[in-house]
């Protein structure tokens, strides 16, 4: 019996899928090019599984762009459960900041991907941006983030995360830089 296109999975087909997403990350972050078969292997499951899963190279870098993306847009509500809201957006920002790390070394892949005819187009980042909305506004009724910092304001201030090279020692460069944008966001703030 064929399963539902929008039933859920098993949870064993479920573990398979997300191993083969963690792997295929790692693999097509060194490489865009890495053999699908090399990641089926190290994923441990079988190429029945890989293609029934990801039919082909550019479903699996844009599913692996997308779950990515979702991650970090899921880690906000998460944060903001178990930390001050200011606190929960600095470490949300560390979050986002791995995850352009890995988008950065993903690039040629994911270039690869959406320059096919006919393949779609790379999932936009609504998800990342509600989160960030949430966080500042969750700040902002805190008082401990600045009134009016819009999404689009806080992405343009974070833009410098996107030209470190992820192939250096980034994390310490990161750090400096998204202390210093919470230093601006905390400036002017209620609370403060």
């Amino acid at each position: 019996m064929q399963q539902k296109k929008d039933a859920p999975l098993r949870s064993d087909a479920q573990r398979n899928r997300e191993r083969i997403l963690e792997v295929a990350l790692d693999e097509l972050t060194r490489c865009a090019d890495a053999p699908l078969s090399v990641i089926a292997k190290k994923a441990g499951v079988g190429q029945a599984t890989f293609y029934r899963n990801f039919p082909s190279r550019e479903s699996l870098v844009l599913e692996i762009y997308r779950h990515e993306m979702q991650q970090v847009a899921d880690a906000a509500p998460q944060l903001l459960e178990t930390r001050e809201p200011d606190l929960a957006l600095r470490a949300w920002m560390d979050r986002l900041a791995r995850f352009a790390m890995a988008k950065a070394g993903l690039s040629d892949a994911i270039r690869q991907a959406t320059s096919a005819p006919g393949t779609p187009e790379k999932p936009g980042p609504a998800p990342v941006t509600a989160a960030a909305e949430l966080l500042l506004r969750a700040g902002e009724r805190a008082g401990t983030i600045r009134p009016g910092v819009s999404g689009e304001d806080f992405f343009l201030a974070i833009g410098g995360l996107w030209q470190i090279d992820p192939r250096s020692d980034w994390q310490p460069r990161a750090e400096r830089l998204l202390d210093l944008i919470m230093d601006g966001l905390r400036a002017g703030a209620a609370g403060r």
